[in-house]
């Protein structure tokens, strides 16, 4: 059972939690892949309802724990009892047992994700010179962050920690919407030449289409001028300030993405 955050705005914020169940119901494993939503329908109660096997696995497709995957989902699949914010990630319901498994986001192998990305995005708009090596390239991981919980940075954070060290990358940063640093102050942050961004959120949305491209100095009204045309809003590579700079599409369409759910299952399998 694939939860995903949805929207009533925004039609493409559902598709990566649809692909990924289509992707794991293919491979046959599961006696049911089910999606649901939090903003849209079909919503996370009612789904579990219509849920048969013994063994349910929900694995929210989320980035971090915070508000939705800590308190909304276990809310809305009944595992808070009389109130309580605490639950078990196991519990027993009649003869159906409910596990409910990390957010995909943390998840170590995420790390492989946000590298595919990078590379990808390269690679398909290499420019007018053959494309910079990664070591001649800054990594940016652009999360929302927020002040209300201090958990929506630390997935973003985590992945610069494990990135890093590896050497791939001149540089790697983390930069945030709504926390310092800010995703616009990447042109000042990277000292190299060629910056690399890689939005990481599940599914693109008004946040990764509009609001990214004009915090990066894309003109507002350029940038829905191109949206409503159906056009690329961010144009792979960009120069601005002497720098050029890749948009990566959000990691949550990543093809790898049925194998990080996989794992979270195995986590809580026995």
């Amino acid at each position: 059972m694939l939860v995903g955050h949805g929207s009533t705005l925004n039609p493409d914020s559902s598709a990566p939690t649809h692909q990924h169940a289509d992707a794991l119901r293919r491979r046959g494993g599961f006696a049911q892949v089910v999606e649901c939503f939090w903003k849209e329908e079909p919503g996370i109660a009612g789904v579990l309802r219509g849920v048969f096997a013994p063994r349910v696995f929900v694995v929210p497709l989320f980035i971090s724990e915070g508000y939705f995957t800590e308190q909304v989902i276990p809310r809305e699949l009944g595992l808070c009892k009389n109130g309580d914010a605490s639950f078990l990630r196991t519990q027993r319901r009649g003869a159906q047992t409910i596990h409910y498994c990390g957010p995909v986001g943390t998840h170590a192998s995420m790390t492989a994700v946000i590298l595919a990305r990078a590379r990808e995005v390269v690679a398909m708009f290499p420019g007018k010179n053959p494309p910079p090596a990664p070591r001649d390239t800054a990594l940016f991981i652009a999360g929302h962050g927020t002040g209300n919980n201090e958990n929506s940075r630390k997935a973003i954070e985590r992945q610069v920690e494990l990135i890093r060290p590896r050497g791939e990358f001149a540089e790697v940063h983390a930069v945030f919407m709504e926390e310092e640093p800010r995703i616009g102050e990447c042109w000042r942050l990277a000292r190299a030449r060629n910056l690399v961004m890689v939005p990481f959120f599940i599914s693109d949305g008004l946040h990764s289409y509009e609001d990214i491209p004009m915090m990066l100095g894309e003109p507002e009204a350029e940038v829905r001028r191109r949206f409503r045309a159906g056009e690329p809003t961010w144009r792979n590579p960009t120069e601005r300030n002497g720098k050029l700079l890749w948009y990566a599409p959000s990691i949550g369409s990543e093809p790898h993405l049925p194998e990080v759910i996989l794992e979270r299952v195995r986590e809580l399998a026995g």
